[in-house]
C-alpha cells in the first residue's frame, strides 16, 4: 500500500486493460461506492467441475458496439452474491486477473455479469483501487497510455 502522498490521481472514468483476457483497451467507470469490480460478460459457461474450473465468457469491450467480441477464459475463483445498484442480489462468478492502468499492473477480482443496460462495460470498485489511487471526480482519462500489443496474450479469434 502506498503512502497517501505517493498515490497517483485517477479520474472518475479511465481507459485500462485486462491483458490476460485479451482486452487491450476498455473504458471503466471508477466507482468508490461499489465494493467489487465488474465486467460486462455474456455467454458465461463453466464447462467443468473440479478443484480449479475455468469460466468461458464473451465480452463486448466497446460501449455501444455489440459487433466487437473478445472470447475470454479464466480460472473461476468462486461464486459470490453481489447486490447491484438497483438492490437486486445476484450470484456471480468471480475471476482474478491482472489489470493495467497507466504503467501500473496489479491483480484484481472481477465479477462477471451483464452490463448491457449500464453506461460502462466495466466498473472498477474501491477494493481494486484501495491504497493505490486518489479519485478526482472532476477529471477523466488521466491515464491515456494503452497496453502495447506485445504485452497482450493472443487468443485465436480475438477481436482487436
Amino acid at each position: 500500500m502506498k503512502a497517501a502522498q505517493e498515490r497517483s490521481t485517477i479520474g472518475w472514468r479511465e481507459w485500462l486493460a485486462l491483458p490476460d483476457l485479451g482486452i487491450g483497451r476498455i473504458k471503466a467507470k471508477i466507482d468508490t461506492g461499489a465494493r467489487s469490480s465488474s465486467l460486462h460478460a455474456f455467454d458465461i459457461q463453466v464447462p467443468g467441475e473440479g478443484k480449479h474450473p475455468w469460466v468461458h465468457f464473451k465480452v463486448h469491450p466497446i460501449q455501444r458496439d455489440s459487433m466487437t467480441i473478445v472470447q475470454c477464459k479464466a480460472r473461476l475463483h468462486e461464486y459470490r452474491h453481489v447486490k447491484s445498484s438497483s438492490g437486486h442480489r445476484e450470484l456471480r462468478p468471480i475471476i482474478r486477473t491482472p489489470l493495467l492502468l497507466g504503467d501500473e499492473s496489479w491483480p484484481i477480482e472481477l465479477t462477471l455479469t451483464s452490463r448491457d443496460e449500464m453506461g460502462f462495460r466495466m466498473l472498477l470498485g474501491r477494493e481494486a483501487i484501495r491504497g493505490r489511487f486518489v479519485v478526482d471526480a472532476n477529471r477523466s482519462y488521466l491515464f491515456r497510455e494503452l497496453v502495447p500489443k506485445r504485452h497482450m496474450k493472443r487468443k485465436k479469434g480475438d477481436a482487436r
